[in-house]
C-alpha cells in the first residue's frame, strides 16, 4: 500500500519524507487556505521534496476551464496529479488530460458507480471520502470493498486512493481490502505506530540497561 500526506504544510511533509513513508501528497483548497500562502508556491516546494505523485486541485467547475488550469498545473512538475470533483464536466476534463498523458485524481466519490465512471473516463487515481461517509452513519469501508470487486472485475487501472481518513482503523482496514493507496494528515501516519505494550517493553529495557550499566558507543 502507498502512503499519501494529505497536507499542505511544506514542513511536515519533508519530515515523513526523511522517514521513507511518504509515496505522494495530496492537497485540496481547504489545506491550501490554512497554509496562508499562494498555492502554486506551496504546490511547486512539495514537488520538489517529493518524487511520487503530488495532487493538485483545480478551481474552476467548467470541463473548459479545468483543463486550462490542470494544463497550467502539470507545468509546475512532472510528479503533478490534476485533481478534479466528479461531476460529468470533470469526467470530461479527466478524459482530455488523462489522453494528453497526466495523471489525474477525480476527487469527492462517494458511490461505487460514480468510481465506475472515473475509471472509464480515465482516472489515475478515484478519491473515495471514507470519513465524510462515516459522518452520516454509512460505512465508509463497504465503499473501498466495492470499488475494488468492480475495478478488479474488469482490470481497471486506475488506483484506489482511499482519502477523508480519520484513525489507524481506517489505515488498517484499507489495507486489508486492498485498496492502492490511502492519503491521511501527518497525525494519523505518526500514530499508527503507537502501542502501550511496545511503549511498556522499551521502558523495562532502559531501565534493565541502565541498571547493568549497558554502553555500546
Amino acid at each position: 500500500m502507498k502512503f499519501f500526506v494529505d497536507s499542505a504544510d511544506v514542513a511536515a511533509i519533508a519530515e515523513m519524507n526523511e522517514t521513507g513513508m511518504v509515496d505522494g501528497v495530496t492537497t485540496n483548497p481547504s489545506l491550501i487556505k490554512q497554509s496562508g500562502r499562494e498555492i502554486l508556491e506551496v504546490i511547486r516546494e512539495i514537488c520538489a521534496i517529493v518524487d511520487g505523485p503530488v495532487s493538485a486541485e483545480v478551481t474552476a467547475i467548467d470541463t473548459d476551464t479545468m483543463i486550462a488550469e490542470g494544463r497550467k498545473l502539470v507545468k509546475i512538475a512532472d510528479n503533478i496529479a490534476v485533481k478534479v470533483p466528479l461531476t460529468w464536466d470533470g469526467l470530461k476534463a479527466c478524459k482530455v488530460l488523462s489522453t494528453e498523458g497526466h495523471m489525474v485524481n477525480v476527487t469527492l466519490c462517494f458511490s461505487a458507480n460514480q468510481a465506475l465512471l472515473a475509471a472509464k473516463a480515465g482516472a489515475t487515481f478515484i478519491s473515495p471520502f471514507i470519513g465524510r461517509l462515516d459522518d452520516i452513519n454509512i460505512d465508509g469501508m463497504d465503499l473501498i470493498e466495492d470499488i475494488r470487486t468492480i475495478y478488479d472485475n474488469y482490470g481497471f487501472e486506475t488506483q484506489i486512493l482511499a482519502a477523508s481518513i480519520r484513525s489507524v482503523n481506517h489505515v488498517l482496514d484499507c489495507a486489508r481490502i486492498g485498496a492502492d493507496v490511502i492519503t491521511a494528515p501527518p497525525a494519523v501516519i505518526k500514530s499508527m505506530i503507537a502501542h502501550p505494550l511496545t511503549d511498556k517493553g522499551l521502558a523495562t529495557f532502559l531501565a534493565d540497561i541502565k541498571s547493568a550499566g549497558i554502553k555500546i558507543v
